[in-house]
């Protein structure tokens, strides 16, 4: 997935055989992509071979886990020295790095110099819930590149400023987001939810902006992006964007487990066949409803999936396989602003 949507972006263009390449994950903790946490290696090992196809050989992996993690650590249990020693490419722990001063709105920040000086940043979040932003992605992932006193200062100010600060003066060229497996409430893992997707994009205010409403939020409601756009760092504009997808989804495995947590929510659900885009966009907008308190206003089953296709079944349908239900909001797949729209309008008729 990671190869096809690179050399359809039109990216090999924007590098040279001699830039040098920092590609920075989200490896928060010493937890495994499965659990919803982090960057899985297969994304990153996509991205190291379309590079190396190119003939681009300075290549870097470089992060900093959060304060009182250890990065070494982490680059172990996730995949990433195996990684490392498979494409000869170098890992750098940030924590350790030289750190050069910068200024952005008035804030003096302390920011890698490795990461600062690279050609071509591109940048490998994992689109997540968050316990304190909501959400964390492109421009959330970018805090890793601060040392751990500079992290702790930033949870000081309030987190949203000085990251929508932080977007002015550390752009990456490129973002490519880990939506394949990403947690539903927390950036530590735990409650994982399959969506099965990638999404890359050039702007990352932009990139971030999309990425809000597949878990059931709009745009503005992250504070930290609206603040982003409003700096000038880039774009909140979805009306006037172009997305393009590419391939088609696939059927969960039958196996698929589920959290607790997270199969209280499934509860509401009746799938089959259903793809893991769809699935885990309707899990998220009900997360959204239950935060809201109105979850136990749904009386009936949601219907997904394609073995709804072509059937005539009342009650609510998400995505267009199920448009034969009585209610059904077409889609394939829909955002989980797009549901949560939607079961709002259905649960107030």
């Amino acid at each position: 997935m990671a190869l096809r949507i690179l050399e359809e972006s039109g990216v090999a263009r924007r590098l040279a055989r001699e830039s040098r390449v920092v590609l920075k994950p989200n490896l928060v903790t010493a937890k495994e992509a499965s659990s919803g946490a982090t960057t899985a290696p297969e994304v990153t090992a996509g991205v190291i071979e379309f590079l190396q196809r190119l003939g681009v050989r300075q290549i870097t992996i470089a992060e900093g886990s959060c304060t009182g993690c250890d990065t070494r650590r982490a680059f172990e249990v996730c995949g990433y020295e195996q990684l490392a020693r498979r494409y000869g490419v170098p890992l750098l722990d940030l924590k350790h790095d030289a750190f050069r001063e910068v200024e952005a709105g008035g804030l003096k920040l302390e920011v890698s110099r490795n990461v600062l000086e690279a050609d071509f940043l591109i940048n490998l979040p994992v689109l997540k819930g968050h316990c304190q932003t909501r959400m964390t992605c492109a421009l959330k992932n970018l805090k890793g590149c601060l040392p751990d006193a500079e992290k702790r200062r930033f949870h000081t100010l309030g987190l949203h400023r000085p990251i929508a600060l932080l977007s002015t003066v550390l752009k990456p060229h490129l973002t490519l987001v880990d939506a394949l497996c990403g947690d539903l409430t927390f950036e530590e893992g735990g409650t994982p939810v399959r969506m099965d997707r990638l999404i890359l994009g050039f702007d990352p205010v932009l990139v971030d902006s999309y990425a809000a409403t597949l878990l059931g939020y709009r745009p503005e409601e992250i504070e930290y992006v609206a603040l982003a756009a409003a700096l000038g760092a880039g774009s909140m504009d979805l009306e006037g964007a172009s997305v393009r997808q590419l391939g088609k989804p696939s059927p969960l495995p039958d196996r698929h487990r589920l959290t607790r947590s997270v199969e209280r929510l499934a509860r509401h659900i009746e799938a089959r066949e259903a793809c893991s885009a769809c699935y885990g966009s309707l899990l998220h907008a009900l997360q959204r409803l239950q935060e809201r308190g109105t979850l136990g206003r749904l009386r009936t089953k949601l219907h997904v999936g394609q073995g709804f296709r072509g059937q005539s079944a009342p009650g609510i349908g998400v995505g267009s396989c199920a448009s034969g239900c009585s209610m059904s909001l077409p889609g394939c797949p829909p955002a989980a602003r797009d549901i949560l729209d939607f079961l709002g309008s259905a649960l107030h008729a």
